[in-house]
């Protein structure tokens, strides 16, 4: 994919142009049913100035309740039966939900209509979109059929991975060179972009690609906080740290949740002294990121500028994740009706996106369909 883009970096300002909202040319009774509501909260929370070492402090401002809510419980198991089963509740809320964020399978028919032509360009986070969300990360495989899956879209798409995680680890976990990857929530993205912010560099192939980051400046602050995440939370068992390259992440998802107040602790501690940067939630991990206006849906944009996209008229943008820091791209696309946010859940949550899929399995359902479909439509 030739990239080509002028956005200067680091992005301290709102970049989104102004859209119209009837830039799809869908009349408001065709969109799914209404996207009104409380917006998503929790997006991240401001580093607290409270004296450190005291457990108040994570209890008080938030964040213990933010990695709870981060966090929803498992499905009850039948031990009886070493099955899982849900609560008659639970599937009423889910159905109750859907009515609201209808299953991106069910209103196929409704997204290809939309899509007639069109170019379609199409994102897609990793972690529990592309592979399941499993106790230790470097376990997150993407299986064969979900990896031909992705080929096969990019064959007939532009198509994008954001991820939160280093970009070099989710390029080598996927695998396919003819994508554009972008790490650490879109702060480091690999293409052949042509931007004056953009630094040379080669891929593993060796072919010449192009990097824009722009929160280069903060690589070494990052790297100090990691060096120091790791040894505050070495004696917490099941705690794991991560180095994304422009954000650090630790994980608690192995931690027993008596011990999160503390290693929420441990975390306020190591983020009191710098201002710069800004802690966020995900499923089970705590993000240390940049304090820059630079997010998924930032690099959305950016990637769409980049592909000759962004002022287009008749392109529709198909952005699939499951993670609080996809919603940022749900957003985007949502606000200038530019396309369709897809979130990956088998439970409800508050969400920008119009539709949902309840797993990877329905991910890659859903990629072979949008194939079958584009392949019928150049055969007719």
């Amino acid at each position: 994919m030739e990239l080509k883009t002028n956005h200067a970096a680091p992005v301290l300002t709102d970049l989104a142009p102004t859209i119209s909202k009837s830039r799809l040319g869908i009349h408001s009774s065709l969109l799914p049913y209404s996207q009104q509501g409380a917006p998503f909260s929790g997006k991240y929370i401001t580093i607290p100035r409270k004296k450190p070492g005291k457990l108040d402090d994570v209890r008080s401002n938030g964040w213990l309740d933010a990695m709870k809510s981060s966090s929803p419980p498992r499905k009850k198991i039948n031990k009886d039966f070493s099955v899982e089963v849900a609560s008659d509740d639970t599937d009423n809320a889910y159905l109750s939900w859907m009515l609201k964020h209808p299953s991106a399978l069910n209103f196929f028919q409704h997204i290809t209509n939309f899509a007639r032509n069109k170019k379609i360009a199409v994102f897609l986070d990793y972690d529990g979109t592309l592979s399941p969300i499993v106790d230790d990360p470097d376990r997150a495989l993407m299986s064969d059929a979900m990896r031909d899956a992705v080929r096969n879209v990019a064959k007939y798409f532009p198509t994008a991975i954001i991820s939160g995680r280093n970009r070099d680890k989710v390029y080598e976990l996927v695998g396919l060179t003819e994508l554009c990857y972008a790490g650490s929530h879109g702060m480091d993205i690999m293409g052949p972009v042509t931007n004056t912010n953009s630094v040379n560099s080669t891929d593993k192939q060796g072919k010449e690609v192009k990097l824009f980051q722009p929160a280069k400046e903060f690589l070494p602050m990052i790297d100090e906080v990691f060096r120091t995440l790791i040894e505050n939370t070495k004696g917490i068992k099941g705690a794991k740290v991560e180095n994304h390259k422009f954000c650090a992440s630790v994980h608690y998802r192995n931690v027993d949740e008596k011990n999160w107040s503390t290693i929420g602790q441990r975390v306020h501690d190591v983020l009191k002294d710098y201002p710069r940067l800004r802690l966020t939630h995900g499923r089970k991990v705590l993000e240390v990121r940049p304090v820059i206006d630079w997010n998924k849906g930032k690099a959305v944009e950016f990637l769409l500028e980049s592909l000759g996209l962004n002022s287009r008229d008749d392109v529709l943008s198909i952005y699939i994740g499951d993670d609080r820091t996809d919603e940022d791209a749900f957003k985007v696309l949502k606000k200038g009706n530019r396309g369709y946010g897809i979130l990956v859940s088998p439970t409800p949550k508050e969400t920008s996106a119009f539709y949902s899929l309840r797993e990877p399995a329905e991910v890659m359902e859903f990629l072979k369909a949008l194939v079958s479909w584009k392949e019928q439509e150049e055969a007719n």
